[in-house]
């Protein structure tokens, strides 16, 4: 993680957890993507994950949040953005995915999410025209 551009940590309590519960999430294939922007302005991503029991037992939990981290270790330096907290969820057959689909959909899923933010800081910072007089 040390090749970023920026730092990136992990998310470890519960309270960051859940306020990325709020934030606008994506799903894509055997993830969800979660991404909130910290109001700290610090350059630095946060990255969490979890697996829930629906995933299976501790051992294909512990895996897939294996997975999830080494994908997002190699994508979130390129498709993420500084100052965001992102919360990665397993969902059923992540641990059985291939690893280049796996790593797609997490891609698409950033992706995805950093669209929609630059179609919201384009609506809110957009200068309204004028009326038109004819």
């Amino acid at each position: 993680m040390a090749d970023a551009a920026f730092p990136i940590e992990r998310l470890k309590k519960r309270a960051d957890f859940l306020l990325c519960a709020q934030a606008p999430s994506c799903a894509k294939g055997a993830v969800v993507v979660q991404a909130r922007a910290r109001p700290d302005g610090e350059p630095l991503v946060r990255t969490g994950f979890t697996a829930t029991k629906r995933i299976g037992g501790a051992v294909d939990r512990n895996l897939a949040k294996r997975r999830m981290r080494e994908a997002a270790r190699l994508l979130v330096a390129q498709h993420g953005r500084a100052g965001y907290d992102y919360v990665f969820i397993a969902r059923g057959g992540v641990t059985k995915r291939p690893w280049p689909r796996l790593l797609d959909d997490m891609k698409s899923a950033l992706i995805r999410l950093a669209a929609e933010r630059d179609g919201r800081d384009k609506d809110v910072t957009a200068p309204a025209s004028p009326p038109q007089n004819d």
